[in-house]
């Protein structure tokens, strides 16, 4: 099976607090890498794809950030603006209707991923079967992943089924911030803020959340000094923003 993905969910409202003095002024999905805001990253790979609508959650510096995206025309976008600061699973959540009844992509604005020998987002799409998964995370290997330097996340198994890192141990797999997610993982779902760790948790306890090894590069925009460790990085493999 697979998935026909048209809609995606891009998660761009947070405070950026870890990217001080970058985001004082600038919300933290527009802070520049290689001259291209991390958002519009994002946005052209969707638009690649052929994701025909994106849902743009926002809240901090929330009228520089819809300022930025009102002349986008590919893919068309949806604004779901946050009075406070929801979360991963709380601000899913509060833009599900205009995300549909269908799987789509959720993708964190913080990233830049470069493509092994099939584009990631395709691999994801062929990889879905709904009759099993209420989720599909892009997993990346922790030991190739460059301005990183943390424990991991997740043990797959041999069929793709996702275990949590125990608190003693280094996980194999760092998630991505890209995943598939089909709305009835949000069945009973927690009111207000709250983290799509909650509801990880009980699809991995029910069996239904799979991750994907991502074959590419895999950069995660968490701190200002990142930017320059990245955009070296980016430089040495040839890449340069569109």
């Amino acid at each position: 099976m697979s998935a026909d993905l048209r809609t995606a969910m891009v998660l761009a409202a947070g405070y950026g607090t870890r990217l001080r003095p970058l985001t004082d002024n600038v919300p933290k999905p527009m802070v520049p890498v290689i001259g291209k805001p991390l958002i519009d990253h994002t946005l052209d790979r969707l638009a690649d794809f052929g994701i025909e609508h994106a849902v743009v959650n926002t809240h901090h510096l929330a009228d520089k950030v819809e300022s930025h995206l009102a002349g986008r025309r590919e893919p068309r976008l949806s604004i779901s603006r946050e009075k406070t600061i929801l979360e991963t699973g709380g601000g899913i959540v509060q833009a599900l209707p205009k995300l549909g009844a269908e799987p789509f992509l959720a993708i964190n604005a913080k990233i830049v991923w470069l493509d092994g020998r099939i584009p990631a987002l395709q691999r994801l799409s062929a990889c879905w079967d709904d009759t099993r998964m209420d989720g599909l995370l892009l997993v990346h290997p922790t030991v190739m992943a460059r301005a990183y330097d943390g424990p991991g996340d997740f043990f797959l198994d041999p069929e793709g089924h996702v275990r949590r890192r125990r608190q003693w141990e280094v996980a194999p797999f760092v998630y991505t911030g890209i995943q598939i997610l089909h709305p009835r993982i949000f069945k009973n779902a927690p009111k207000g803020a709250f983290s799509m760790n909650v509801l990880y948790d009980r699809a991995i306890e029910e069996g239904r959340l799979f991750g994907l090894r991502h074959d590419g590069e895999w950069f995660q925009v968490s701190t200002a000094a990142h930017v320059a460790i990245i955009e070296t990085a980016l430089a040495e493999l040839g890449f340069a923003a569109a």
